[in-house]
């Protein structure tokens, strides 16, 4: 497989559970997985673009659920992270042509048929970017709304580098 590449860096945002003291520590994702690693293989921070695809990502955790993020309390709610990534060359996810180059069909994150894609089909992605030293995905939300404007950011969490808390907003500073 050769990955195509885009340019990605600059500010973006972490959703985090109020509890997380290291938000932005690849570990938890390490030990739990996520679209882009398995469970028990290597550390990813998982970031947004954009504020309306946090939200997004946030609105559908409650998909399907008599509730919604709306009814949650203050403080039960995720916060915002804000940090600063630096400019790198991503796997690209993004274009239609990096979807082909990563196996992935250019409907990303739908398959041809309209169906959801599954973390199981990108996870394999993820480990071979990691293991040709790549610093991470960038690729289009699968929990964005239809005007949504940002994308969705795998980094990779390598050595002794590591992101920056900027700014920390509590659930009610950022979501309503």
């Amino acid at each position: 497989m050769r990955f195509r590449h885009v340019r990605r860096g600059g500010p973006y945002l972490r959703v985090a559970d109020p509890s997380w003291t290291r938000p932005l520590d690849g570990r938890f994702a390490r030990e739990r997985g996520g679209r882009w690693n398995p469970p028990g293989s290597f550390p990813v921070v998982y970031l947004f673009g954009a504020l309306d695809v946090a939200r997004s990502f946030v609105l559908a955790r409650f998909e399907g659920h008599p509730y919604s993020a709306f009814d949650l309390r203050p403080e039960a709610g995720p916060d915002l992270v804000e940090t600063d990534v630096p400019e790198d060359r991503f796997v690209d996810v993004v274009s239609d042509d990096g979807c082909r180059a990563a196996g992935l069909p250019p409907t990303y994150p739908l398959d041809l048929d309209g169906a959801p894609i599954a973390h199981e089909r990108c996870r394999p992605i993820g480990r071979l970017a990691w293991n040709r030293g790549e610093p991470g995905v960038a690729c289009r939300s699968a929990t964005a709304r239809p005007n949504d404007t940002g994308e969705e950011l795998a980094w990779f969490a390598r050595g002794p580098r590591g992101l920056r808390t900027r700014r920390r907003r509590p659930f009610p500073d950022w979501f309503g």
